[in-house]
Formats: C-alpha cells, structure tokens, sequence
C-alpha cells in the first residue's frame, strides 16, 4: 500500500508546523547522531529516499557531494524542496520509493530519514539499494524504533492526572500494518522487528556498520523539557550498511 499522507491538506498542513519542517535539521531531535553516521560527502554522488523538504538534500551538497537525487511520492513535499532549492545538482523526483530503479552502481551513498516505516518491504528496498549502490557505498537510514511501532497506538499510558506512567510493548513479535494517529487519524506504518531490519540488510549483502537509538541532544534536553521523557524510551532506530 503506498499511501500518501503527505498530499492531504490537513496533514501536510500540520506537518509544515512540526520544529524539523519550520527549523531544518537542526529542529530534528535525531538529526545530531544521523549526521554523524555520514561518510564523508565530498565528489559523493548521493540518494535520499524520502527526501520530504530536501534538507538532507541541501545538506550533502553543503558538504561537498557532487550530485544528488531526491525521492518523494509527496507533491506537497516535493513543492517546497523546490522552493527551497536553488542548486542544479539536486534533481527532485516524484516516486514512490517502493518504486525506484536506478542504474547498477550509480551512488556512492543512498541516504533515508523516517521513510521505511510506511513501507511495506523493507527487503525489497534493501535489494535495491544495494544494486544502485557502488561497492563500499553506504546505506545510512533512520526509522521509528520496533519499540515505538509495535502497538498501534503508539502512545504512552496515562494516569488520571494526565501524567506519563510507562511506554508499553505488545505484538512485537507480530509484523505488519499497524493503523495509527500521526498528525491526524488513519496513518498506515508498518512495523517489522530489529532483528528483521538486521538480517533484510544482511540477507542483501550489506555489512551492518553501526547501529544505533538515539536520544535528543544535550541542547535539545536543556530547551525543550518534555524531551526529558525521550530518555524513557527510544523512538527512533539508526543504522549504517556498507556494500562490500
């Protein structure tokens, strides 16, 4: 199911007021660790699947890349990339990700932020990356945490008072789509185990380089108190692959 939330004005309408839509990166609680997962981007031909606004985009070229391909289903999304944008090496296209078809060996880096849980395979998408992926290209991805998909509500429990109790685990251990609010009501994720996002890429041929949960930034911690409670638990899960 390739469904396209991005598009529906109520909920690109609240997604344009979300910190990472209104400050870049730097409004992304992740974005310190992601960006120290990237290889050097210098003469680096990149992808960035889900390229959503295009920072990732704009950033890798800031950092000396080459080239860069953005993917997006979103016309929305992909409407303020371009206005964002004034660089004839970033090409944005309108695709879904499930659907990409590259040439063999085209980039020496494929990068994703918060993409693959709406997708329904992640398999797939990892056969793919690695062929259009040049040897020793890495693949750096970001998504929501097992932990954080695995119930649908994807909320926390509260008491009487309104007050955070505990982050619950249920159905781990059982794949697939999970129906939840996201914004607004209707959002289709998929959830899929840690050990599935391991051996998808492995199964591939990747070498997995790093992984890693990342918590929000010191800075982050000190501005915004409610982060506090991002410690309790991780909501996103990082990991790095090399193609041998």
């Amino acid at each position: 199911m390739k469904q396209n939330k991005y598009d529906d004005a109520n909920f690109f309408s609240a997604y344009e007021k979300m910190p990472r839509s209104v400050k870049g990166l730097e409004g992304a609680g992740e974005w310190h660790v992601l960006q120290a997962l990237l290889p050097d981007l210098r003469n680096k031909s990149v992808l960035d699947l889900g390229c959503g606004f295009g920072w990732h985009c704009r950033y890798a070229r800031e950092q000396r890349a080459s080239s860069v391909v953005g993917v997006d289903l979103s016309e929305k999304m992909l409407q303020k990339a371009r206005e964002l944008t004034d660089d004839p090496m970033i090409t944005f296209i309108k695709l879904p990700i499930e659907d990409i078809h590259f040439s063999e060996a085209q980039f020496d880096v494929v990068i994703s932020s918060l993409a693959f849980h709406y997708i329904e395979s992640f398999e797939a998408i990892c056969n793919k990356v690695y062929r259009c992926l040049k040897a020793k290209g890495v693949f750096i991805f970001s998504v929501e945490h097992p932990i954080f998909t695995s119930r649908a509500e994807q909320d926390w429990y509260y008491d009487d008072q309104g007050n955070r109790m505990h982050w619950a685990v249920d159905t781990y251990q059982n794949e697939g789509v999970r129906e939840t609010s996201f914004l607004t009501d209707n959002v289709i994720k998929y959830h899929r185990t840690l050990s599935t996002y391991l051996n998808n890429l492995i199964q591939a041929g990747f070498r997995i380089r790093a992984v890693n949960e990342p918590i929000p930034s010191e800075e982050m911690l000190r501005n915004t108190p409610e982060m506090v409670d991002e410690l309790r638990r991780p909501m996103f899960l990082m990991i790095s692959a090399e193609k041998p």
